[in-house]
């Protein structure tokens, strides 16, 4: 494995001419997406000895649409110059060695489809476009000529190698033709032959027609066509062999002397594996190369992905030799696109190809072969997954249908990938390996599906039976648990678990995938007994040993539950958006504690650790609920979407976002340590290296992989403002999500107005088209089927838009308006004319109902004569002839006057009269009056025609025929979206399941829920159901008062409080606690009105905070906390310049500020909190004694610091009221080291002058008896207050011309009030001492200077601060610190050299492990010994094993509770002895020399005591 970054790239745009390009001395370069990716080949390339010799070293970034043409400048000397041409219509000069835009122009206003930098002409570039408009631009003089040759899509266009003016053109028809660009584009030669688009246009590489002995061709069936204009002085006429290749399955070279073809090439049909399909259309891209140095030879691409060597000297023979034919699986599997040569720079003749397989392969031209394979990506890389039992097996998820297996660990091949596309069908958006079984993949899809792959075989894989109605988010394997779906009988040790977009996690067993999976939600509720809705589930992971489930949820909320039941102990309320990512520490560091750590991330931008070993170790009986980190890592700007543990590392942590990087962090510090910013877009997933500790892998929406390296970063955190601006920018220029390519509208009107808006979750990115070998074509537009036609003539433009087209009735223009109704397309009715307005007044005239008989009864008079005549005859005659019949049945309006048979012929006719001309509810009437009711009915039904006067009549036909015609009135109401109408019919008929039912599923909750509320019981639970479902909907839209408000009508309570809480803000959460309390639910009360609590505090609004504190009576501790905070915060904004403050609204009884804060509080305490009783101290005690917050770091925020500070402080007075001195002085003391540990000095001193403005002689005298368990604290306590005071006097002493001041007498006396110096370092030895990193103070030479009484007494004190044993402990301490440090960096040099030398692929001279050693011998690492001296392994382990014993040897008490760094507080002594001669004892100089000489032998104090010691 190599130790070097690598990428994955994006695959080589598809049906694109020239999107591939190469220069000597080895430099290649694609297209992909809307940049070009440039890979070094050969030497120069500086890849490990035994790999491939190449390498992807950059981008051109740039454009906003897809590259659609790339060409280098073939002119020695200018190798570095390259052109590209895009869909956003320029065309841009780059220069390649700095990777920036030269130039560029926008001549083209269509869609270019060819480019080419003149091989002949240093400057010049032509590119065409797919209305046939011809640009030749020459870059030196910023100059271009427009060239209309012919009104046809140019596909392909090459610059002639042998005269400057010729350039050969190839149209979408089939034409060919060669200009003359010096004469304004002259067609010289127009070849007819190809009936199909050009794909490739190659010029013989040796001018003039000798190289081929081609006779005339043979076959030719074209006859001679010159063009007319052939002159004898025309360059042409030297002649010049061109080859064209066609989609028409042909190669023809032609003859420019002559003007036609003298050579057709047929391409033949390989026996290829499967064989070929006589009935499907082969899909096929013809590409051609003509190697330089051989004219008798041509390379062409073929059907399946294969390359040919045609052979030109037997040209009746037709001879040609497939490339990579020694061994099986060289050959592309798909159409390749382009063929460019590349020589290297040890002159080897290679060949590059791209291909619709997404692979990029290299050939050598001397033997044929494959010599490497760069695979690529075509769609987003959703998810990485390193096997643990093929170390080094990294399987991406990818969004073109296809899961990648890289085997990162190949020794003679960097990019050795394997695809797997069968059975996918989908974006790959989760996988996850068996952690035992090898080769077993799990993977889930966008559109649900969970299977298995197998990937040391080539079956398809194993598809579960249950699909996920949505995405599936994560899988992870874990133990079974209690299902029916698994049996009692054999079991499985693992099965899988899936998370899928619809909220469930569901257990597939992996030996009956095809048995229905176990949706875990039931044991769940039946474990805990769980009344309210549960949360959606959006994130699953299993703890190491199998013994813990984490479910992260939508609502922010983590929940962690115990097998074999899953039992919930613990819910951790701390992000409060969508949980993306839940990542357990591992267990095989040096220190097994980490192994409760889990990390989160969510759609807020923040990552929380917390430390859940208390909680599994006390396993409660109720669930226990966390709403406070162990550690708070923020840095990013956009939402967290993957988080990885370092597997070499305790507590380090990589986390992926979308703002665009990856971070490293030190989570025990919470210390950023790098940041990644190679992608151009979104992270998606991030995974760290199984063997390489500097190494880790990221995948983002760019279609990128890159493995990076942590030690070659340049940032160490996330960018903030400006930068992630930039970051935004070069996002921004990534493509649009396009839709598939419609035709163009042919005026430049932009169609892409409204298609995504960016946040649109990659929805249109990838275009799912059809997919071949499992590969979906990729966001490009490239579809690999024929452009679709627009649906029933709808315009373009409206296919494309989102939105319905929705059009006035009156034209505006001149166009006739269209309104389109479910992609039909009708005109307006006419608008009466506007002119008449009275005409509207008058009443319109009623329609006959027997039209026809009443027109036949106003006939000529000679007509009814004869009717008369008719019926007399028929009426009364004894005996009918034919003849009176045959004229009765042609005078059907007679009817009106003979019998009932004639009558219901002449109904029948009027009927159909009206039925033709449109008014099928005369037609109803007819057959009313007939008395067939059922009839009319069933006609109406059939045809849609049913209308309320006709259903209104049905009950005349029977209770049967009125139900069936009200059923199928509703029905045909539902198919004219009439959903409400339908339901008020049903119910009509006391169908009132059914009404309620299809409102419901229409989505018309409201109506639903008056409807079921009116007409059914109380208790049915289709209106809880109902309540339930629409409360979903609004809380998905983000409506959620109204959500709450449907929770509340289905009883569920919890839920409604829980929904209103969602939006985060300080009102919604008050209301929310609010509510809760009401309902009785007092436990999420209480937990709602801290976070409104806290909410106020970031806001300091103090009086808010308290207000939400009052709502739950057991916050009452919480706000005598708040109520501390707020009088602390209050004396520090004083003490800051005015216009440096926050405005904030304090509580009335902040305000007066004389008397020790401590009277204060108490003070306040009482008169506004009513706190009189010791039993009212007593339970706020034992309330605020329930909370445990994590230690400090360096990196705590200020805020947080203060309000744990603040906790501890307030236990300390409550501890004084109660008289329980020992409590109150361990409470200080956490207070104290808390500050310290943060390095937050400021906030120490102020706790001192607050809480012990006289020192601790006081506590010493409460506490009295010197057994007290409290006197090894109280001696801690003792020793930091001395700490602070020490170093005060130093810093006064340090300063350049410091102040008369309570510790310094100057000879300068100054008017100005005095100010203490405050550090705003570091305090904390963990760090690297403030002695080691202040500037050691030197004596201003013309200063008197004299150290006050109040000096004096301080230094005779510090010698509390001299405590040999823990100076000894502190020794030992930092002992086994440095050794694990070493030992930690020795098995990653280890790691590293075997990992050179099984890459080198040779014997290492030297031992790994001295190599380690000698490495990391350095002068500083041993103080005397350093004499480059190897530290070896027995060695270090003996000093851990001494130093561990000695630290098990001292007394609890003294383990117990910190206490100031020894050796620190010596330093600052003999700093300030050295300062001010003589005010230090000789006595006390001396004691501290012999503690630095003693025990200063790690590498933080080495230099300090040689500087002080010698």
């Amino acid at each position: 494995m190599s130790l070097e970054p690598r990428t994955l790239p994006p695959s080589p745009n598809w049906y694109c001419t020239r999107c591939s390009d190469a220069v000597p001395g080895g430099l290649f370069g694609f297209a992909a997406r809307t940049s070009v990716f440039l890979v070094r080949v050969g030497p120069g390339a500086g890849a490990i000895p035994g790999t491939p010799p190449f390498r992807v070293i950059g981008e051109l970034v740039g454009h906003t649409e897809r590259v659609s043409g790339f060409t280098f400048s073939h002119h020695p000397g200018q190798y570095n110059l390259c052109a590209t041409s895009s869909d956003d219509g320029t065309v841009k000069i780059w220069d390649v060695e700095t990777k920036t835009v030269v130039t560029e122009h926008a001549l083209h206003q269509h869609t270019i489809s060819a480019l080419h930098w003149s091989p002949r002409v240093k400057d010049l570039i032509v590119s065409g476009d797919e209305k046939g408009v011809v640009f030749c631009y020459w870059l030196n003089r910023s100059d271009s000529q427009h060239l209309f040759i012919e009104p046809r899509t140019i596909f392909c266009l090459t610059c002639s190698p042998h005269h400057e003016d010729l350039v050969a053109i190839g149209y979408k028809d089939g034409i060919v033709v060669i200009i003359d660009i010096s004469k304004k584009g002259e067609v010289i030669h127009r070849l007819r032959g190809h009936d199909d688009e050009i794909h490739s246009i190659a010029w013989c590489p040796l001018p003039g027609e000798d190289c081929l002995s081609i006779n005339q061709e043979e076959n030719s069936e074209e006859p001679e066509v010159p063009n007319g204009k052939i002159r004898a002085q025309t360059p042409v006429a030297k002649g010049c062999y061109l080859a064209t290749g066609s989609k028409d399955q042909t190669i023809r070279i032609w003859s420019c002397s002559r003007g036609r073809g003298v050579m057709t090439l047929k391409l033949p049909f390989l026996k290829r594996r499967g064989g070929v399909d006589p009935t499907v259309k082969e899909r096929l891209w013809l590409t051609l190369h003509w190697p330089k140095d051989q004219p008798t030879q041509l390379v062409s691409s073929c059907f399946g992905g294969e390359l040919l060597l045609w052979d030109l000297t037997q040209s009746w023979r037709r001879k040609h030799t497939l490339f990579g034919a020694s061994s099986e699986g060289q050959n592309h599997s798909r159409i390749v696109f382009n063929l460019c040569p590349l020589q290297t720079e040890d002159d080897e003749q290679l060949l590059l190809s791209t291909s619709m397989d997404r692979d990029v392969k290299c050939w050598d031209m001397a033997t044929l072969e494959c010599c490497w394979t760069l695979p690529s990506l075509g769609g987003f890389a959703y998810s990485l997954a390193f096997s643990p039992v093929d170390t080094g097996c990294l399987a991406i998820g990818v969004g073109d249908g296809m899961i990648r297996v890289w085997n990162t660990l190949s020794i003679k091949n960097n990019y050795d990938v394997k695809s797997f596309w069968q059975g996918v069908k989908s974006k790959v958006t989760a996988l996850c390996w068996h952690p035992a079984k090898e080769g077993c993949l799990a993977f889930g899809t966008d559109d649900g599906k969970v299977g298995l792959y197998d990937t040391y075989s080539n079956k398809p894989p194993q598809i579960s039976s249950t699909y996920h109605k949505k995405t599936v988010y994560s899988l992870a394997w874990g133990p079974p648990i209690p299902s029916m779906s698994l049996g009692e009988g054999d079991r499985p040790s693992l099965t899988l678990y899936s998370c899928g977009g619809e909220g469930l996690v569901l257990q597939h067993n992996p030996w009956k995938l095809n048995g229905e999976a176990f949706d875990i939600n039931k044991l769940i509720r039946d474990t805990n007994s769980i009344k309210y809705k549960l949360p959606v589930h959006t994130e699953i992971s299993w703890k190491a040993d199998g013994k813990i489930l984490a479910l992260g949820n939508e609502d922010g909320s983590i929940e962690i539950f115990q097998v074999p039941n899953l039992k919930l102990i613990c819910t951790i309320q701390q992000h409060h958006k969508l949980v993306n990512a839940i990542r357990w520490h591992h267990e095989h560091g040096s220190r097994p504690e980490l192994s409760c750590l889990v990390a989160s991330g969510s759609n807020n931008a923040v990552i929380y650790v917390h430390d859940l070993k208390a909680v599994l170790e006390s396993n409660p009986e109720s669930p226990v609920t966390i709403t406070e980190p162990f550690r708070t890592l923020s840095g990013h700007t956009a939402k967290i979407t993957s988080l990885a543990w370092s597997p070499h590392h305790d507590g380090r942590l990589v986390s992926a976002s979308y703002d665009g990087t990856a971070q490293v962090w030190d989570t025990l510090q919470e210390e950023p340590l790098c940041n990644f910013r190679g992608h151009r877009g979104r992270l998606l997933c991030v995974a760290w290296s199984p063997l390489d500790p500097d190494c880790i892998y990221s995948g983002a929406d760019d279609f990128c992989v890159y493995k990076w390296l942590t030690s070659m970063q340049e940032h160490s955190r996330p960018p903030q403002g400006k930068k992630s601006i930039e970051l935004e920018k070069k996002r921004l220029s990534q493509p649009k999500p396009k839709p598939k390519k419609k035709k163009r509208p042919t005026s430049r009107v932009p169609v892409k107005q409204d298609l995504s808006d960016g946040n649109d979750e990659e929805g249109l990115r990838e275009s799912a088209g059809p997919a071949e070998n499992g590969s979906v074509s990729d966001q490009e537009g490239e579809e690999e089927a024929p452009e679709p036609e627009s649906p029933c003539g709808v315009p373009a433009a409206a296919v494309v838009s989102r939105e319905p087209v929705i059009c006035p009735p009156v034209s505006l223009g001149l166009e006739k308006p269209r309104v389109i109704v479910n992609n039909k397309v009708t005109l307006p009715k006419k608008e009466p004319p506007k002119d008449k307005p009275e005409a509207l007044l008058k009443k319109r005239k009623a329609r006959l109902i027997l039209p026809l008989s009443a027109s036949l009864d106003h006939r000529s008079k000679e007509e009814l004569h004869q009717d008369c005549l008719v019926l007399a005859t028929a009426k009364y005659s004894k005996e009918l002839n034919e003849g009176v019949s045959a004229d009765l049945e042609e005078r059907v309006h007679l009817g009106l006057f003979t019998d009932r048979a004639a009558l219901y012929r002449m109904m029948e006719a009027e009927g159909k009269g009206h039925l033709e001309n449109g008014h099928p509810e005369l037609f109803h009437q007819l057959m009313l009056w007939k008395g067939d009711l059922k009839g009319v009915l069933q006609t109406a039904a059939e045809r849609g025609e049913l209308t309320d006067s006709l259903v209104a009549m049905a009950p005349v036909a029977g209770y049967h025929v009125w139900l069936w015609a009200v059923e199928a009135f509703a029905k045909q109401l539902c198919f004219q979206d009439q959903y409400v109408k339908a339901a008020s019919h049903l119910l009509s008929v006391h169908k009132v399941y059914e009404a309620v039912e299809l409102l419901k599923s229409n989505h018309f909750y409201r109506e639903a829920i008056a409807v079921a509320k009116a007409r059914l019981r109380p208790e049915d639970p289709v209106l809880k159901d109902l309540y339930l479902r629409w409360g979903a909907v609004l809380e998905k839209d983000g409506h959620y008062a109204v959500a709450a408000k449907c929770y509340l009508g289905a009883a569920s309570a919890y839920d409604a409080a829980k929904v209103l809480a969602k939006k985060g803000d300080a009102a919604s959460l008050r209301t929310a606690a609010e509510l809760a309390s009401v309902v009785g639910e007092d436990e999420l009360s209480a937990s709602l009105a801290l976070r409104c609590a806290q909410e106020q505090l970031l806001a300091r609004n103090w009086v808010g905070a308290q207000e939400a504190l009052q709502l739950h009576e057991s916050l009452k501790g919480q706000r005598l906390v708040f109520c501390l905070l707020e009088l602390l915060s209050q004396l520090q904004e004083e003490r800051q310049p005015s216009e440096g403050r926050s405005s904030s609204s304090y509580n009335a009884w902040s305000t007066h500020t004389e008397g020790p804060l401590t009277d204060r509080v108490t003070a306040i305490w009482r008169n506004a909190f009513g706190l009189d009783t010791p039993e009212q101290c007593q339970a706020a005690l034992r309330q605020l004694q329930s909370i445990q917050y994590p230690s400090a770091t360096n990196n705590t925020p200020s805020k947080q610091l203060l309000l744990h500070i603040c906790h501890d402080l307030t236990l300390a007075v409550l501890s004084q009221q109660m008289a329980s001195w020992d409590k109150a002085v361990e409470a200080l003391l956490r207070a104290v080291v808390r500050s310290y540990d943060s390095g937050n000095f400021t906030v120490m001193q102020e706790v001192h002058s607050a809480f012990l403005p006289e020192g601790c002689d006081h506590l010493r005298d409460k506490l009295g008896d010197h057994q007290s368990p409290a006197t090894p604290a109280l001696k801690s306590l003792e020793a930091f207050f001395i700490y602070g005071r020490l170093y005060e006097l130093w810093w006064s002493l340090s300063q350049p011309c410091p102040e008369s001041s309570v510790w310094v007498r100057t000879a300068h006396r100054r008017t100005s009030s005095t100010e203490q110096c405050q550090p705003s370092g570091d305090a904390s030895p963990e760090a690297g001492s403030p002695s080691a990193s202040q500037p050691e103070p030197s004596r201003p030479p013309e200063l008197d200077r004299g150290l006050t009484e109040e000096s004096e007494r301080v230094l005779s004190t510090c010698k509390e601060l001299f405590s040999e044993k823990h100076a000894s402990l502190q020794n030992s301490q930092r002992t086994v610190a440095e050794v694990q440090e070493t030992l930690a960096e020795m098995i990653r040099q280890h790691q590293k050299s075997q990992l050179c030398k099984s890459t080198a692929n040779g014997p290492d001279k030297n031992d790994p492990e001295q190599a380690a050693e000698q490495s990391l011998s350095s002068p500083q690492s041993q103080g005397k010994e350093a004499k480059n001296e190897p530290v070896s392994l027995p060695e270090l382990t003996k000093r851990l094993t001494e130093a561990n014993e000695r630290i098990a040897k001292f007394p609890e008490s003294v383990k117990t509770w910190p206490f100031p760094d020894v050796l620190e507080c010596c330093l600052v002594l003999l700093h300030i002895g050295s300062q001010c001669p003589g005010h230090v004892t000789q006595e006390m100089q001396q004691q501290a020399q012999e503690l630095l000489q003693k025990y200063g032998n790690t590498k933080v104090y080495q230099r300090h005591c040689q500087t002080f010691c010698t």
